[in-house]
């Protein structure tokens, strides 16, 4: 069985060798996957991500939400030893800067800062995923420790909702548990919308049941 790290550097490389015409048509595909679910038709306040290292792109998306007038965030790591994620407001075309990783982020401010608790969709970058709601992502943990006191609301949770973001092909069988992990709700893909069923995750069913009801799901 191949380790997390063997998963991530094989994932890596093949999404890295992905053509710009293979890229652009799946960047295409997910915005519209995104736009028709109901889940994004339910929430106000979103946050993404800039894509970076073969990532599938979700600025298209990003500018359809942002034309159809919902707040979109970014996330910003803060200064100094803490390592902490935070969620910034972003318009498309505003100046980012590139952090100490060389990803772009939104300059933070006081102003444009959102409370995790306040964000109603959060689409998170992977590496990998499998349909139980497990995500290996670059190792940072950066996620996880910004979403950690999801895992402590149980019945009361229903924001935000996490939902994974990746290529088809990104999906294995099987990723093993850590502690730490905090279950994602989805993955979308290029392909549809995935509804990820953990036992870690049951307390987000209920809300997702109706949200994930949409067309094209994978």
């Amino acid at each position: 069985m191949e380790s997390r790290a063997e998963i991530r550097r094989r994932m890596r490389r093949q999404r890295r060798q992905l053509c710009l015409r293979e890229r652009t048509q799946a960047a295409r595909r997910l915005a519209a996957v995104l736009r028709r679910s109901r889940l994004y038709r339910h929430s106000r306040h979103i946050a993404g991500y800039w894509a970076v290292d073969g990532e599938i792109d979700l600025n298209p998306f990003l500018q359809h939400a942002h034309q159809d007038g919902r707040a979109i965030y970014l996330p910003a790591l803060s200064r100094g030893p803490s390592r902490k994620l935070r969620f910034h407001r972003f318009h498309p075309g505003a100046p980012l800067r590139v952090n100490r990783f060389g990803i772009p982020e939104p300059v933070p401010r006081p102003s444009n800062q959102i409370a995790c608790r306040r964000l109603d969709l959060v689409l998170l970058p992977l590496v990998a995923f499998d349909r139980q709601g497990h995500r290996l992502g670059m190792g940072g943990g950066f996620y996880d420790r910004a979403f950690a006191s999801l895992r402590q609301w149980r019945g009361r949770w229903r924001h935000p909702q996490l939902l994974g973001v990746a290529f088809s092909f990104q999906s294995i069988a099987e990723l093993r548990a850590e502690p730490w992990d905090v279950p994602l709700a989805g993955v979308a893909t290029e392909r549809g919308l995935i509804r990820c069923s953990q036992r870690m995750a049951r307390s987000v069913a209920t809300t997702a049941d109706n949200l994930f009801a949409q067309t094209g799901r994978a």
